[in-house]
């Protein structure tokens, strides 16, 4: 199987890194805002999965999420949302906005690995 581009899209530089060191096998794109993201995904149109914060700032996620569904082009890829927001109703906006998966900080490498390995596991389209 092919490896993965991901996307990774938050204002932290340690979770940057962390990623970094937790998907190893996966060739990463970072991003610290939701307007720096659009730019990134339209240099590296390879990009099969985004991971992706709310609270950012310049553009949070959601309005990024918003952008990428509605853009006819990265529509496809699947957006892990991954914040601390985790409510109800944040759970459930982000879901709306086109999340394929909801995830609350702080995470366990496993959980989010295993939506990760669910998510990327089908042939690329």
């Amino acid at each position: 199987m092919k490896t993965r581009k991901v996307l990774v899209v938050d204002d932290s530089k340690l979770l940057h890194r962390m990623f970094e060191m937790m998907l190893r096998g996966f060739p990463l794109v970072h991003a610290f805002d939701g307007r720096e993201a659009l730019d990134r995904l339209a240099e590296h149109k390879d990009v099969e999965l985004i991971l992706l914060d709310i609270n950012m700032p310049r553009m949070n996620g959601l309005e990024f999420l918003t952008a990428v569904k509605a853009h006819p082009e990265f529509a496809r890829i699947p957006v892990v949302i991954i914040t601390t927001e985790g409510t109800e109703d944040d759970t459930e906006r982000g879901m709306q906005a086109g999340a394929a998966a909801y995830v609350k900080k702080p995470f366990r490498n496993e959980e989010l690995l295993g939506v990760i390995n669910r998510l990327t596991a089908s042939p690329a389209a």
